[in-house]
């Protein structure tokens, strides 16, 4: 009837059907995420199914990835192991040039002044011919001046033959020692109280230069006792 105010039993039913409705609408929400959480569910498996038949068509399966990865680092090992071999090898040269660097300077130190040495054995020479004019005199009958020019001419001979030395110039071995072609030149063979094919007399003395021959020593080779 128009105008009635609704009694407490009228309130209460509209009361007890708004929270059956809302149950209702609860019900269908739920339903309604229940379904979509299915839809995703269903769209992850077809994604995966999808990525699955993906990689069987282009042959990238797990295994194969696996032996790609070995085969890069079989290359890598490849590369290092060349890498480190020509390092090596330019290690190697570079220490043999170092030694024939040094060995060259160390040939140049020594045979450098060749030739100036060649030049003063000319002025040992004039000494030996001075003093050998004098074998078998009795210095203590020559005077006194003559005397002291013989010793001045002995030292003199001395001091050039350690001033030779000090730079590496030595004698050739002589009277008494083995006839030796790398530092003798035979220009006679003589009987003598040597041995057989030992060097009898030294007509000129012979010089090395380190292990070089600067001039060989002019002899004659003993062929025994007459």
């Amino acid at each position: 009837m128009a105008g009635k105010k609704d009694t407490p039993k009228d309130e209460w039913d509209d009361l007890m059907g708004e929270i059956e409705s809302e149950k209702s609408a609860q019900k269908r929400r739920a339903a309604a995420s229940a379904a979509a959480d299915d839809i995703l569910k269903a769209a992850g498996k077809a994604d995966k199914a999808a990525n699955a038949e993906s990689a069987d068509e282009t042959g990238e399966s797990e295994p194969d990835a696996g032996a790609a990865a070995v085969a890069r680092i079989e290359e890598l090992e490849l590369e290092l192991a060349t890498l480190k071999d020509q390092a090596l090898r330019a290690m190697a040269d570079a220490e043999n040039v170092k030694r024939r660097s040094e060995k060259e300077v160390a040939a140049a130190r020594v045979f450098g002044i060749e030739r100036f040495a060649n030049d003063v054995l000319s002025v040992h020479d004039n000494l030996s011919r001075a003093l050998q004019t004098l074998e078998g005199t009795n210095k203590a009958e020559l005077g006194e001046n003559a005397k002291n020019l013989v010793e001045g001419i002995e030292l003199t001979e001395k001091d050039l033959m350690a001033v030779l030395a000090r730079h590496g110039v030595t004698a050739v071995p002589g009277v008494g020692t083995k006839f030796d072609p790398n530092v003798h030149q035979a220009v006679a063979n003589i009987p003598s109280d040597e041995d057989k094919g030992n060097v009898a007399t030294v007509m000129q003395s012979g010089f090395k230069i380190g292990d070089r021959t600067l001039r060989a020593a002019m002899v004659a080779v003993s062929t025994g006792k007459a």
